[in-house]
């Protein structure tokens, strides 16, 4: 029998924990329903994790980082001269935000577990600091993007960077819920728009 390595024991496992949390919620993610979405045993899961909870650790900043992926602006076009080709904030806040709905659509299983590991973790006094982490994460990637974005448009904020960071994951956070329940694409475009409209009148440009 081939022994499979800790790493990808672990993240096997992990995979296994996002699938039933999104499908049957975190209190039906039990030890034995996580190992056998997994094909593995109990023996493998307790060689890879001391408990459920340090999986569910694992699990929140798995999602967490692959977020990281879909916010942050892309590099700027350069042209023969090696010259950005410099778009408006606004037009970048609304490719960002494209970026992120697609990100959300194209794995809705991984929103509505994140969904239930948040409030998982709120509910749990001696998780509670995840979900802080976690927004803290958001926070910080939120505004690393509009400092991006401010750069390449050659753009200031108007407010503290930090503040319109914490706008914007709320306006994410909204965004997600309302796709998640009516999976309307139309409906998003045009809030992605509205919200690529109000995040942009909060800079100026430079």
């Amino acid at each position: 029998m081939t022994r499979i390595p800790a790493a990808d024991r672990r993240s096997a496992l992990v995979r296994a924990a996002l699938r039933v949390v999104a499908d049957r919620g975190v209190a039906q993610a039990t030890t034995r329903a996580i190992v056998a979405e997994a094909g593995m045993s109990l023996a493998s899961f307790h060689y890879a994790f001391q408990s459920r909870d340090e999986l569910m650790v694992e699990l929140i900043r798995h999602v967490v980082d692959e977020e990281a992926t879909a916010v942050l602006p892309e590099a700027p076009i350069e042209d023969a001269d090696g010259r950005g080709e410099r778009e408006s904030l606004r037009q970048i806040l609304r490719a960002g935000l494209q970026r992120y709905a697609d990100h959300v659509s194209g794995d809705p299983l991984r929103e509505k577990a994140m969904l239930e590991l948040t409030q998982y973790a709120l509910r749990s006094p001696e998780l509670h600091h995840l979900a802080v982490a976690q927004y803290e994460r958001y926070h910080s990637l939120a505004a690393e993007a509009l400092d991006t974005a401010a750069r390449q448009s050659g753009s200031v904020w108007l407010h503290p960077v930090g503040e319109v960071a914490r706008l914007l994951v709320s306006l994410t956070d909204g965004l997600t819920i309302a796709w998640l329940v009516d999976r309307d694409d139309s409906a998003t475009a045009k809030l992605l728009d509205v919200t690529a409209d109000s995040v942009a009148a909060l800079g100026r440009p430079a």
